[in-house]
């Protein structure tokens, strides 16, 4: 590959994963304001277009008046309430369906123009079969709120959001390194560089924690800081048995286990970064070092602002970009400690 072949894919790959970004940030959206369930159908050609007429918003308003969570939930719900939750899951799935788009069709043209080698063809290959499995995932996730308990399953809702979540850093972990394949890639990973990628699994963990905390909407209680309800660790945190049951089912475990992981990288990240500053680190390096430890600070501070305001929808879904964007900044000082100019 030329330098002009590997500037161009990564110019697209970072598009790509912008796109990924805003779907996280409207998925955020689309649960806070329990939109997700407002369509029932999975029609990935034929639903790419909304509803024309009034005849066409009735018939769908009809279908969503026969499932369990307008009968249950939304009962006293008219049309242009309906309209408002439909349009932040039509947005949400149509955002889906341009990311697969904008991924394919280009894909398919550097593929056929010869402008990718094997390995990175193969690599592509795997981010858009897993593209693919998170649109099925969507649909998974869906069908579990359409039945008499209409609640999305907080475990396909984390396996919709980690799947995002791989997406994403698959994509911009391919693209920064194409834009470093000139510069020397360390013979061994240096302590430094290991400790960016443990940051990475640990930021990656804590949003999908964060997963749960959304499913089991765990931000609704103990909304208090930095105790919870006066206790550093609640009563009710084993309250469920068999004990493991409490770290998947229990409001308390789940929301006590997002905020111990916060602390570990409230304090983990400092460290890394003061051990940055001490270290002969390129300028590009060290940018990330610094872009990661404004970006935890600022998502701490997200985070805390989101609980005690009890997850308003605008907090909840910039908390829920923030996790991305933390992950972003951690894949960027990894990659960048990778490398040595």
């Amino acid at each position: 590959m030329t330098d002009d072949d590997r500037r161009a894919v990564a110019a697209w790959l970072f598009l790509c994963a912008a796109l990924v970004f805003a779907m996280v940030v409207v998925g955020g959206v689309t649960r806070l304001t329990h939109s997700g369930l407002s369509i029932v159908e999975w029609q990935p050609l034929v639903g790419a277009l909304p509803p024309l007429s009034d005849a066409a918003w009735q018939e769908l308003f009809a279908k969503y008046r026969e499932t369990p969570e307008f009968r249950l939930v939304n009962f006293d719900m008219d049309l242009d309430g309906f309209k408002r939750i439909f349009w932040w899951e039509y947005l949400h799935r149509l955002l889906g369906r341009v990311i697969g788009l904008v991924y394919f069709v280009p894909f398919a043209w550097f593929l056929l123009r010869r402008r990718i080698d094997a390995r990175l063809a193969w690599q592509l290959a795997g981010i858009f079969v897993l593209g693919a499995l998170q649109g099925a995932m969507g649909w998974y996730m869906v069908m579990s709120g359409l039945v008499e308990d209409p609640r999305v399953s907080h475990f396909r809702l984390t396996a919709h959001l980690g799947l995002a979540l791989a997406i994403f850093a698959a994509e911009l972990w391919v693209a920064l390194a194409l834009l470093g394949a000139t510069r020397r890639r360390s013979a061994r990973p240096t302590p430094l560089a290991t400790a960016a990628l443990v940051l990475v699994a640990v930021v990656f963990l804590m949003a999908l924690t964060g997963g749960f905390v959304a499913g089991l909407r765990a931000g609704k209680a103990y909304n208090t800081f930095p105790l919870m309800n006066g206790h550093l660790v609640p009563p009710e945190i084993l309250m469920l048995e068999p004990w493991w049951r409490n770290f998947l089912y229990n409001m308390a475990t789940v929301q006590f286990v997002h905020r111990g992981i916060a602390w570990l990288l409230i304090f983990a990240v400092p460290w890394f970064w003061w051990r940055a500053m001490r270290a002969d680190l390129p300028a590009g390096a060290r940018l990330a070092c610094h872009a990661l430890l404004v970006a935890t600070g600022a998502q701490v501070a997200l985070g805390i602002a989101t609980l005690l305001a009890a997850v308003p929808v605008t907090l909840g879904a910039a908390h829920q970009g923030g996790a991305v964007v933390v992950l972003a900044c951690a894949l960027w000082a990894a990659s960048a400690l990778r490398r040595r100019n």
